[in-house]
């Protein structure tokens, strides 16, 4: 535990991303978060608004234009095509080993009344799901590997995996961008970055909650 804790910290320590490949490193880290099962604890969201800052404030290459604004446009692109990658490689990654969660047999971890819950959801609230879990951490590993799992149509999975992108991107990068260098936010950044993760995470578990009771009331 000490050691996810170490490896947050020096993930969120602009400084240490940027003698350690800059942004590039952040490319990577998204791809690693959202596409392969074991990146699930790497830090997405402080990540994304440390970039903005790094943005913002950066003099030099490889940033790579002059004008502060087109580096925002050109790394958010960047950054949106690593994550969508990555969310390709989960569902691919679920779809190829799909038959074991298929198989007959159930085991402790395996039920099929899981797996048809998971189909159902998948062909009714595939989409919602796809976009909105970029916002959780966890989460965002684990939603395209099921959806891969359960057979969700490729076309709505790309399409959702692209607006979950640019939402999720779009959003906390130009936040940095904006507000990194206000000075209360740069002495108070580790509460900060929390505060974007409760921000962006409270809402939608307390609808998933809200419904649940709501459910278990009729």
């Amino acid at each position: 535990m000490e050691s996810l804790l170490e490896i947050f910290a020096l993930l969120t320590d602009a400084n240490f991303i940027m003698e350690r490949g800059g942004l590039y490193l952040v490319l990577i880290i998204l791809f690693i978060e959202t596409g392969i099962i074991l990146g699930f604890f790497l830090p997405g969201d402080p990540l994304l608004f440390i970039s903005g800052m790094i943005i913002a404030s950066a003099t030099e290459t490889p940033y790579p234009f002059d004008n502060h604004y087109f580096n925002l446009i050109f790394w958010e692109i960047l950054f949106m095509a690593s994550t969508i990658a990555g969310y390709f490689v989960g569902y691919w990654f679920g779809k190829k080993f799909s038959y074991v969660f298929s198989r007959k047999e159930e085991t402790w971890l395996i039920k099929k009344k899981h797996i048809e819950s998971a189909t159902k959801f998948y062909e009714n609230k595939g989409g919602f799901a796809i976009t909105i879990a970029r916002f959780l951490p966890i989460v965002r590993t684990f939603i395209p590997v099921v959806g891969g799992i359960v057979g969700m149509n490729f076309k709505l999975f790309t399409y959702y995996n692209i607006i979950g992108a640019v939402l999720w991107v779009g959003s906390i990068v130009t936040m940095g961008f904006f507000l990194g260098n206000i000075p209360f936010v740069k002495n108070n950044l580790e509460w900060i970055i929390l505060g974007i993760i409760l921000v962006v995470t409270l809402p939608v578990i307390s609808q998933l909650v809200f419904k649940k009771k709501e459910k278990e009331v009729e």
